[in-house]
């Protein structure tokens, strides 16, 4: 019997965790991962919060809600196999008024319904006992939410698929993806690769790589920005672990938040305000094609119309720090616009459908031997070990 191969597009964690857990259930099994950058987990995986997310905010049922759940578990239990740091240092998700308390209420049944870990609510005293400089009516208090290396857990996945028998290829770029008799041929410009079955994890590329295999056009990706701050090492110890606001169910954004990071240090944001460009991390950063994809896409008018005013206010934290940390100091009132420094910037590819409305769910397409994942925001890093396992099932269910 010939050697079954499986090409995954994207070197990010989601692509190599897939990689990972075909060469575990499948011995024998070919595994080849193609990257278009020079490194792995070059965009989301490596300018995220590195947070693990315990499951508070994803609606009860959903495939977020399922496999955050299963996927913190699963990326807990690979750090401490692998040496890689894991740090528990929790979580409130606070309410500063009594005007978010029909939100904070809705988001406390929506955690309990995911059976969330340790979660307890806990009034204004409660807040400053597990946070002495946060401010707040009450919380939601996640203890097991936790801080990680995500580029580290990457790097570590992608050895196991080398000393597995696979290949990462990177700097290689897909251009082209053919369903021929008995297989699929992966184009990467003038190199030609036969494969029995592919698997496109694309990220900010997924929907371009969605239409090379002939998917829907819908969802198209639409990228945001978001820029974080980092407080200077005066205030750091101002945060034990983070502290999130309330979020608006309107949006799929968490807002800006105060995070500790594993490697030392406290960071603010991001913010989320849309981006020029899906690959460069400047602040000025523009793209042609990438612009004129957004608008050509009749979704973004419509959301853009529907919510041009949270832009603005989004837009003048892009422009003024001060502005910025207007919001994240009535959560942390000892740390202001001159406590702060700008940072790095992430982007996230954010599906967005037709008539304008966010794709919150993890959207995942099957047909034909090719599986493309076409929607995966946050908390798709820590559910990336999980959302492998609902992939391989896929493919062995077809098989």
């Amino acid at each position: 019997m010939s050697e079954e191969t499986v090409a995954i597009v994207g070197g990010g964690i989601v692509g190599l965790a897939v990689g990972r857990e075909l060469t575990r259930r499948r011995p024998g099994v070919r595994v080849l991962v193609f990257e278009k950058e020079d490194r792995l987990a070059a965009h989301q995986t490596g300018h995220n919060s590195g947070v693990v997310h315990a499951g508070i905010y994803y609606k009860p049922g959903s495939l977020k809600a399922e496999l955050c759940t299963r996927g913190r578990k699963l990326i807990q239990d690979y750090c401490a196999e692998h040496g890689l740091p894991y740090d528990e240092c929790g979580k409130l998700v606070v309410a500063v008024d009594r005007d978010e308390m029909g939100r904070f209420d809705a988001l406390e049944q929506t955690a309990r319904r995911n059976d969330v870990p340790g979660l307890l609510r806990v009034d204004g005293a409660g807040v400053t006992e597990v946070e002495p400089h946060a401010a707040g009516v009450a919380a939601l208090h996640s203890p097991h939410t936790a801080i990680t290396d995500y580029v580290a857990i990457a790097e570590k996945i992608a050895e196991e698929i080398e000393n597995a028998g696979g290949r990462i290829h990177l700097s290689t770029e897909v251009t082209g993806i053919e369903r021929r008799p008995g297989g699929i041929e992966v184009g990467c410009g003038e190199d030609r690769h036969r494969v029995d079955r592919l698997v496109v994890c694309g990220g900010l590329e997924s929907d371009r790589l969605g239409a090379l295999v002939g998917g829907p056009k819908a969802p198209r990706i639409v990228p945001f920005r978001g820029e974080y701050m980092a407080v200077v090492p005066a205030k750091q110890d101002l945060v034990r672990g983070m502290i999130y606001p309330v979020p608006d169910p309107r949006y799929p954004f968490l807002g800006v938040h105060f995070t500790r990071r594993v490697g030392g240090g406290l960071e603010v944001g991001p913010n989320a305000f849309l981006a020029l460009s899906r690959r460069a991390y400047g602040r000025t950063s523009f793209a042609a094609r990438d612009l004129g994809n957004t608008l050509a896409w009749p979704g973004f008018w419509r959301f853009a119309g529907e919510h041009w005013r949270t832009g603005i206010t989004e837009l003048r934290g892009v422009l003024s720090v001060r502005a910025y940390m207007k919001d994240a100091q009535r959560y942390v009132p000892e740390i202001g616009a001159d406590d702060v420094r700008r940072a790095g910037l992430g982007l996230r590819a954010q599906a967005l459908e037709r008539d304008g409305s966010l794709v919150d769910d993890f959207v995942i397409h099957r047909s034909g031997g090719i599986t493309s994942v076409r929607n995966a925001p946050s908390p798709a890093a820590t559910s990336s070990l999980a959302i492998a396992e609902h992939v391989v099932d896929r493919i062995e269910r077809d098989a």
